[in-house]
């Protein structure tokens, strides 16, 4: 598809290279290298997270069509695409919620884990993993009720913990996740297939991996809820404390033979963006795939690097990354996962909407004050920025002023972390729907 011109469509430029990022990340594109051949057994499949219904059809689209295949995959609520004309569904998908877990990710948790007890050596279980799946794949430990688990996670997510301090904590409090699933399967080999939303893909973070090995303690759990003053019920804290609720551990038998293949990461999104710019004639740049922080002070960060670009006709001014400075114009992509800090609501204050990429555009826009030549996107790959109906929001030199002409000062939005509603009325929201897929963050600046 032909880009279009950057210098008189900026945000139609800026979503062309978002799209290029999501299509490179479609499960569909990425599978076929990473299926096993049919075993003699059976071949399960099972599997959770945003990305589980195009996974699982992937599945069924490239699996033998003689070859047995059963599973359920569990995916968030209207996150199954619609099928393929022909595609004959050998997979069940089920939809929970997410972020915060609900009684729907419960009982497909439990069936899940009832569906590979009972099998053999000649088995396979073909796991499915993208982000998301810690809440979607939810069975709380022992002694912690469905409650519980919703009002901890609802805790960390406003806590600002990070993506692996959260995932830490979900893996000692559950009988799925951390190892547990792969360990419930034995003595069937599991290959899991994974689609990476985690700063470094670590497979044991994706979706609390449960899967995987977890190298993390009960200790570690313990010490990030305290650090964010998050309770526990007394017969749980006790369990945690006593290591009763440890994870399996690198090197544990459970894990013998089985496989992960990472199928798609932010980093090969990123650098398919980053191609879709250069054949439009436009330098391109990567910062990084492992952004992390607070979303507004990254948003800072990245305005104090474009604002220098913008400025770079002084040579003293000049911004170099891996020793090659940067040239105008050009483009500087980022992904990652940052967090959000909720902050206590004023009175007479309403909720305030949005996610970490709106969030990202409030810090940026101010920062930025209104620096000509700069327009940018943060969007999540997922299509969905926290629990909205937008995957994100578009900036541009003239975002402030139009904001005050409607009455809009930007720092009370950001005070009660009001992304949506700063950035709807300007007509400045992206929205894209479910892209059935989920690499995090991505961020584009365009600097003309």
């Amino acid at each position: 598809m032909t880009a279009p011109n950057p210098a008189t469509e900026p945000r139609a430029f800026l979503e062309h290279l978002y799209q290029a990022a999501v299509q490179r990340a479609l499960p569909l594109h990425n599978t076929a290298a990473c299926l096993p051949p049919p075993p003699r057994g059976r071949t399960i499949v099972i599997g959770a997270g945003k990305a589980g219904g195009s996974m699982a059809q992937a599945v069924e689209a490239l699996w033998p069509a003689d070859a047995p295949l059963e599973g359920l995959v569990v995916t968030r609520y209207h996150h199954v695409p619609p099928r393929p004309q022909g595609l004959p569904q050998r997979i069940e998908l089920v939809e929970a919620a997410h972020p915060v877990p609900d009684a729907a990710g419960l009982a497909a948790s439990q069936r899940i884990l009832a569906m590979v007890q009972g099998l053999t050596r000649d088995d396979l279980v073909l796991c499915l993993i993208s982000g998301g799946g810690s809440a979607l794949l939810t069975l709380p430990a022992d002694g912690l009720s469905l409650e519980d688990k919703q009002r901890i996670n609802k805790a960390l997510l406003n806590s600002g913990a990070n993506i692996g301090e959260m995932n830490c904590v979900r893996k000692h409090l559950s009988r799925i996740k951390g190892g547990r699933l792969a360990a419930a399967c034995a003595p069937a080999r599991v290959v899991t297939l994974t689609i990476s939303d985690v700063p470094g893909d670590d497979p044991s973070i994706i979706a609390s991996g449960p899967t995987v090995p977890d190298a993390s303690s009960c200790a570690d759990a313990l010490a990030i809820l305290k650090r964010y003053g998050i309770d526990l019920p007394a017969d749980v804290l006790s369990r945690l404390e006593s290591g009763a609720l440890e994870t399996p551990k690198p090197g544990d038998p459970a894990f013998e033979g089985h496989e992960v293949h990472m199928m798609a990461t932010p980093q090969q999104s990123l650098e398919a963006a980053a191609a879709a710019a250069r054949a439009a004639g436009m330098a391109a740049y990567i910062l990084s795939d492992e952004m992390e922080g607070e979303s507004r002070e990254v948003g800072k960060v990245h305005a104090a690097i474009a604002r220098t670009v913008a400025r770079s006709s002084d040579s003293s001014r000049v911004v170099a990354l891996k020793g090659r400075p940067f040239s105008r114009p050009c483009v500087i992509l980022s992904g990652g996962e940052t967090t959000v800090t909720v902050r206590p609501r004023q009175p007479g204050d309403a909720k305030g909407r949005g996610g970490r990429a709106g969030e990202f555009c409030l810090g940026l826009a101010l920062a930025l004050q209104g620096q000509p030549g700069v327009y940018a996107l943060a969007a999540d790959t997922d299509g969905i920025d926290g629990v909205e109906d937008n995957a994100g929001a578009f900036v541009a030199p003239d975002t402030l002023r139009r904001a005050v002409a409607q009455g809009m000062k930007i720092n009370g939005f950001l005070d009660r972390n009001d992304a949506y509603g700063y950035f709807e009325p300007l007509g400045d929201l992206v929205i894209t729907g479910p892209t059935h897929t989920n690499v995090n963050d991505f961020r584009a600046l365009l600097i003309l």
